[in-house]
């Protein structure tokens, strides 16, 4: 936890913009010494500049919270986007940010119940356990069970709104778009982060997906206390287990973590396949890892789900399967289908197309052809990360940087992105043939 709980939170669109401002002048600032110790001959390595930065932005995006520190998080789990200084300082966002005072949390408990948490639980620690971008987890004990209750940080919800029109300037300068090529891109984020403001709406979730997987073997779900919940407020199990890297600290045995990953994997294949519902958010600091019973999974947070429509369903798993790249009509047809290639295309286009997306498909669809695969292979990790450089010094690919297909693979890809990295960590080898 932080040694310096924060005090206050900037919640208005006047105070959110003049933070965010602030840490632009400083970053401004520090390219402005960057370059002015190179004029003059001084040694000023750009390394040192991309640590400077990522610090000032990272503090700032802590203090502001919510949907900014969220994408923050996301972007910490495309290693190919980012400079490695603000990967790392943006990957804290996954396990750990500055929680708020105690204060601010008998706050939240008064406005909830009109109750302190004290006189709400028989035991609750006003430290709070793991701080993110949304919330805030305390442990907490009642009728002898010991509970997990998160705290959502106040005015997240009426922030993201104005959050992302702050930023959408700025990205859109930076990646050189339309805001109208990126309308339906923008609007489907913007969904998922309200949805995860409404911790109802998480609370009926976690239930509904504890039902219906819970038959899945080596997982665990926490049980949901709508009694002691409410809008800003979710109460659950406290589940045993560690987090990823400190789990891997012990040095767990290949059986171990080879019957961990065959759970996430089995998981995601159940939810994509069955349910057309995925918990959309697969970041190391949402599971807890133990050696119970010979490796069990805890699930935690299911403020992310990704409802997919069956038409997108259906083309992800095609576009996925053996048959699909040994034939390159069926590829082009179902890329049509999809969205990405147009009749209108250029010759030329069309080709940089099915190019770039049968490497990308050869690649990153391997896994779903085998019966199994090995995630601690190094060198197929390093062929992902050499194939997204290559992709980003691509020219013609640059040059076409106006996004297509659905929306609905925004979540989809950002899925499988996390909880391939999440097995890479672990080094599992795991059966990826799906028997209905």
């Amino acid at each position: 936890m932080a040694d310096q709980p924060q005090e206050s939170l900037p919640t208005s669109k006047v105070a959110r913009a003049a933070r965010f401002a602030k840490t632009g002048f400083k970053v401004g600032a520090n390219y402005v010494q960057h370059y002015a110790k190179k004029a003059v001959g001084a040694d000023s390595p750009m390394a040192d500049l991309h640590q400077a930065n990522a610090a000032e932005l990272y503090g700032t995006l802590s203090e502001m919270k919510g949907s900014v520190l969220k994408v923050a998080q996301m972007l910490a789990m495309e290693k190919n986007l980012l400079p490695p200084a603000y990967a790392e300082q943006f990957r804290q966002a996954q396990y750990q940010t500055p929680p708020l005072s105690g204060p601010l949390v008998v706050k939240a408990f008064r406005d909830a119940f009109g109750h302190s948490p004290s006189e709400v639980f028989d035991e609750f620690e006003p430290n709070a356990r793991q701080a993110a971008s949304i919330g805030q987890v305390h442990f907490a004990r009642k009728m002898g069970k010991d509970l997990a209750v998160k705290v959502q940080y106040p005015g997240v919800g009426a922030s993201i709104r104005s959050d992302i029109a702050m930023v959408k300037p700025v990205a859109l300068r930076v990646m050189g778009l339309k805001e109208e090529t990126l309308r339906p891109y923008i609007a489907e984020v913007e969904a998922r982060l309200l949805e995860e403001t409404d911790y109802k709406l998480e609370l009926s979730r976690g239930q509904s997906v504890a039902a219906k997987c819970g038959h899945l073997p080596h997982l665990q779900f926490p049980t949901y206390y709508p009694a002691l919940s409410a809008a800003r407020i979710l109460t659950m199990d406290w589940l045993p287990g560690q987090h990823l890297q400190e789990f891997m600290a012990g040095s767990p045995s290949q059986e171990v973590r080879n019957q961990l990953g065959q759970a996430l994997w089995d998981f995601y294949q159940y939810q994509l396949r069955e349910l057309r519902q995925l918990h959309a958010d697969p970041h190391p600091g949402n599971f807890l890892f133990s050696l119970t019973d010979g490796g069990t999974v805890g699930v935690l947070d299911f403020g992310c789900v990704k409802d997919v429509p069956l038409l997108e369903q259906q083309q992800f798993l095609a576009l996925l399967a053996p048959e699909t790249l040994a034939d390159p009509d069926r590829l082009a047809a179902l890329l049509t289908a999809a969205g990405v290639l147009r009749p209108t295309d250029a010759p030329a286009l069309r080709e940089m197309y099915l190019r770039t997306l049968t490497q990308s498909l050869g690649l990153v669809g391997r896994p779903f052809r085998q019966e199994t695969f090995n995630f601690g292979d190094p060198s197929y990790l390093k062929s992902l990360y050499a194939l997204g450089d290559d992709l980003m010094q691509d020219q013609d690919l640059r040059q076409q940087r106006e996004p297509r297909g659905s929306a609905h693979f925004v979540y989809l890809n950002r899925t499988y992105v996390g909880l391939f990295s999440l097995l890479t960590e672990l080094g599992a080898v795991v059966r990826t043939k799906y028997d209905a």
